[in-house]
């Protein structure tokens, strides 16, 4: 896994419709403060799955479990460095 690689993923790909600063596009605003209600294991299944009819689309193809997890863990948290 890099996290690097992983938080350019989050900020160029998510970003593309979460915004390039995670405040909200076309898909909303993913911002720790944002999102602070939902469990790990939620957003990772989102971000594995997406959600049926909407823009958020299937990762699972393009990542792994432990990926997603890491992502929803850096979401939740934030960039901390």
């Amino acid at each position: 896994m890099d996290p690097t690689a992983l938080t350019r993923l989050v900020h160029q790909d998510c970003g593309s419709c979460h915004g390039l600063t995670l405040k909200g596009g076309l898909g909303p605003d993913i911002r720790p403060e944002t999102i602070d209600h939902y469990d790990p294991e939620v957003l990772q299944s989102v971000i594995l799955d997406g959600i049926p009819d909407t823009a958020m689309p299937p990762w699972r193809p393009l990542i792994t479990e432990a990926e997603a997890a890491w992502i929803a863990d850096y979401l939740l948290k934030g960039d901390t460095e």
